[in-house]
């Protein structure tokens, strides 16, 4: 089994100028952390399509195996996170972000205002995440128990040991 190797990117240019604390972030770390996985890379970037694509290649070169952004997934003018993650990844992986804004249905109808993408850059998973620490516990509560069978694919594990045939 691969170990997780994640790194955390908070998009917030009211956070990265100081004016606003990164609780997202640290929510997001604390709960990796408390499920055994490493958090190989922390960043705190304003908004900014070239800011969080330099954030994200940045965590990838430092080792990260899943890079997970929180904030800048919404309608706002300024965000453009799943914009910059679009210029990165190689390969979209809808299904993540799917269940993520179901999750997130579940909870709020402004869940489907969500922008968030997911996709793999060679053998990184990059994850957008919404901006609110309730919400990036939400999303982890559905995304933790997939992150180490999805390393392991991109790792070229056959990923036999966690797929489930159909009689």
């Amino acid at each position: 089994m691969t170990p997780v190797r994640a790194a955390v990117i908070t998009v917030s240019t009211r956070g990265a100028a100081g004016a606003r604390a990164d609780e997202s972030g640290a929510a997001m770390r604390e709960i990796l952390a408390g499920a055994g996985h490493a958090v190989v890379s922390s960043d705190l970037v304003p908004d900014g399509i070239d800011t969080v694509r330099g954030a994200i290649l940045a965590a990838i070169a430092k080792g990260a195996n899943v890079v997970l952004t929180t904030g800048g997934t919404g309608l706002s003018p300024n965000d453009h996170t799943p914009e910059a993650t679009r210029g990165v990844i190689e390969r979209d992986v809808p299904g993540i972000a799917e269940a993520l804004r179901a999750r997130s249905l579940a909870v709020t109808p402004h869940g489907m205002l969500s922008r968030g993408i997911a996709g793999a850059r060679g053998a990184t998973l990059i994850a957008n995440l919404p901006g609110s620490p309730r919400a990036v516990r939400e999303s982890l509560e559905v995304l933790l128990p997939v992150l180490p069978h999805a390393v392991d694919l991109l790792a070229g594990e056959s990923g036999e040991a966690g797929h489930r045939s159909t009689p």
